[in-house]
């Protein structure tokens, strides 16, 4: 079972409380603003870069408004000219530190599309405009931070500093990259879901405890040198790989200065893992092939192979995702420490989630719930998308390979009570003047995956499985959807409510489990379409995705037409798939457009696949390996799609219909030998010929058939 840790409320607030400090109407984000609140300093200064929203969907209003919980003073730096320290002055230098995060979204993820575009727009800045982060905010903002004020504390968290806690595969620079932790220059990293370790370490500071010190605190990520001492370390060849792949790391920091007769060093002590031994203070050699299950987790340290290795060495990069994800519970987990040139980067296990009691106090701060005054009539799209949206839950178990919930949010769903939601409600209800009766969403990361957990808390405190669903639902995995539909019932019945949406993506290989959810939910809270995420239809690509197979969609499909018409009512799935995925082939995408035509889709957007850090879809990207499976020198190769050619015909796929993809499909179904696709008939995918706006059909150049050749000949004839 997960240990018990200490409450988030259960710290002496911090002494600015005992003036009577109460919580300030928006955090202050200028000057002025300390001065109408009476401060002097800031003890902690947030720097974001988003706009600045008072609402518990963005990640700077729950750290700000937790941590005034505590009794600390919270200033705004967002959105900073980074091009000098000037900005991050404005507020002063905070008494404690710089909290810096780049924002809801990782800076290169919000620049840029998946075939590296710079994006036009920002949904995340008031009037949307583009540019007002920088590339690699996180890093950028620390090392402006620490200009500005010399030998301030600077902490970094969020998605970004959370995706790049070790060394990841860059997708823009198609390079590996370090640690984000020895390239800010960060004093911590605080990863995951951060509440118990910002408050925590928030205390600690300000109670005088060195920074250096604090490296007992889970949820963290820190520069060392060396193993303290009482520490097993167990290499990470011994946890889940071949022989053939590596052999175990000897100590970087133990003595080698002892050759044998012909020069070497003792390849016995290179090979095994160290137990640094109190007494002498030296690495103490250990067996492991048969002790790794009897030791104690609390002090045991996995070395992973080195930034220097893993940027060389594919198979090194694969085997180090592997076993970075299978030590992603907070129940067995134990830390990792990955070595950076002279230093470690030194990470702890992930936080323990928070309680259903503590996790709705959180959402409960005193928000505004609107973006700060200084925005004036500014539309800011991320704030007007989810302004009266309700999050009810956190995490996913889904464990899909190209997403990142899983490295941030982790795999235990967090749910709120079904009071604290609809206090939520009733509060957008009442205080809200603009507020129409509507709730455009009641979900999370997905919308089907409240209060749904393992059955034995010791399973689940045990498990390291990497997803609770594919290739079929745990059987250990509590799929009851009655708590979610009573909540449902009892949000739409409250008094001023005309319509509860449901807008986050649904699991339907969970919903179809509980047949009475999927009426209820088609019943009354369908907008006239629901999305849904299929992903793909083909297995080659499902199974390297961990996605369940288009058998579960059309098992879904089935209920939901069926309780539609009940309800009377004319309603859509909205499917959405992804192009371009790791291991997807021209052929896979190929019997994807084949299905969406049999299906009449004809998809208006569709998603490329982006190689974020730390995914187990980019680490077969960038390896062209799978590390679903243990990494050995013969591990089987698995094709991906690279090249911005193969990319643009996956998409095309997506669009068949779009008559600016046709001459792009036709070569390739010329190529792959599917000519009989190519025609006017039903069962083809596009026609001979390409229609303009004009009322006459654009024939094709090309000659390789013999329509087009008829054609010619017809023309010249004509002539």
């Amino acid at each position: 079972m997960l240990l018990a840790p200490k409450n988030l409320y259960s710290y002496p607030k911090f002494w600015p409380h005992k003036k009577g400090l109460v919580p300030a109407p928006l955090l202050p984000m200028s000057r002025k603003e300390m001065d109408n609140l009476e401060w002097d300093s800031c003890d902690i200064i947030i720097v974001t870069g988003d706009a600045y929203v008072d609402h518990p969907s963005f990640g700077m209003a729950i750290i700000g408004r937790l941590l005034e919980s505590q009794g600390f003073r919270i200033g705004i730096i967002s959105q900073p000219d980074w091009h000098s320290a000037d900005d991050f002055k404005k507020l002063g230098k905070p008494n404690l530190f710089f909290a810096v995060a780049s924002g809801n979204m990782d800076s290169m993820v919000n620049h840029y599309t998946a075939e590296k575009r710079p994006r036009s727009d920002d949904a995340y800045t008031a009037g949307a405009v583009a540019g007002k982060r920088p590339d690699r905010a996180t890093t950028v903002y620390t090392q402006r931070a620490k200009e500005a004020y010399k030998g301030v504390l600077v902490i970094i968290g969020g998605i970004e500093a959370s995706l790049r806690r070790i060394a990841q595969y860059d997708h823009w620079s198609q390079t590996i990259r370090r640690s984000i932790l020895p390239d800010s220059k960060a004093d911590l990293l605080l990863f995951g879901n951060a509440e118990r370790a910002v408050v925590e370490v928030a205390h600690r500071v300000a109670a005088g405890e060195s920074i250096k010190k604090i490296t007992d605190i889970r949820g963290t990520a820190f520069m060392r040198q060396g193993i303290p001492e009482g520490w097993t370390v167990l290499d990470s060849s011994e946890i889940d790989s071949d022989k053939s792949l590596t052999h175990p790391q000897a100590d970087p920091y133990a003595d080698t200065s002892a050759k044998d007769k012909e020069g070497c060093s003792d390849k016995n002590n290179q090979t095994k893992p160290t137990k640094i031994d109190p007494n002498q203070g030296a690495a103490q050699v250990i067996d492991f092939d048969h002790r790794t299950k009897g030791l104690n987790r609390e002090n045991t340290v996995i070395r992973l192979p080195s930034f220097e290795q893993v940027a060389t060495d594919r198979y090194l990069y694969a085997h180090t995702s592997r076993v970075f994800h299978l030590e992603t519970n907070p129940g067995n987990a134990r830390a990792l420490v990955q070595r950076h040139a002279e230093r470690d980067v030194w990470l702890n296990p992930p936080p323990i989630p928070l309680s259903m009691k503590e996790f709705d106090s959180v959402f409960e701060l005193p928000y505004t719930r609107q973006p700060h005054t200084i925005y004036g009539k500014l539309k800011i799209p991320a704030f007007d998308m989810i302004r009266y949206s309700i999050n009810i839950m956190r995490g996913c178990f889904g464990g899909c390979t190209f997403c990142s919930i899983t490295e941030h949010e982790g795999r235990i769903i967090q749910s709120r009570s079904e009071d604290s939601v609809i206090r939520e409600i009733e509060t957008i209800r009442d205080t809200d003047k603009d507020f129409k009766g509507n709730i455009s969403d009641l979900g999370g990361p997905t919308a089907n995956m409240y209060r749904l957990q393992c059955k034995d808390p010791k399973i689940e405190a045990t498990c390291r499985r990497l997803t609770c669903v594919y290739p079929d639902i745990c059987p250990n995995l509590g799929t009851d959807h009655k708590p979610l539909t009573k909540l449902y019932r009892r949000a739409r019945n409250l008094k001023g409510i005309k319509r509860i949406f449901i807008a986050s993506g649904l699991r339907y290989d969970l919903a179809v489990r509980d047949p009475e959810y999927i009426k209820e939910l088609v019943t009354h809270h369908v907008g006239g379409r629901l999305k849904i995420a299929p992903e793909h239809t083909e297995d080659n690509t499902l199974s390297k995705m961990m996605k369940p197979g288009i058998g579960s969609y059309h098992q879904f499909k089935k209920l939901f037409d069926r309780y539609s018409e009940q309800a009377g009512k004319e309603q859509y799935l909205i499917p959405y798939f992804i192009s371009s995925h790791s291991v997807t082939s021209d052929e896979d995408m190929l019997n994807l457009a084949l299905w969406l035509k049999q299906n009449n889709f004809k998809p208006d957007q569709v998603q490329a696949f982006i190689p974020t850090p730390l995914a187990i879809a980019s680490a077969m990207y960038h390896t062209e390996l799978n590390p679903l499976k243990k990494i050995t020198r013969n591990s089987e190769a698995v094709k991906t799609p690279r090249s911005g050619q193969q990319r643009k015909l996956h998409k095309a796929f997506l669009r068949y219909h779009d008559p600016k993809n046709w001459d792009v499909l036709r070569k390739a179904l010329k190529r792959m030998g599917r000519n009989d696709l190519i025609g006017n008939g039903e069962e083809c995918l596009v026609p001979y010929f390409r229609v303009s706006n004009t009322t006459k059909p654009q024939y094709s150049r090309k000659r390789n058939n013999d329509f087009h050749h008829r054609i010619s000949t017809k023309k010249s004839r004509k002539k």
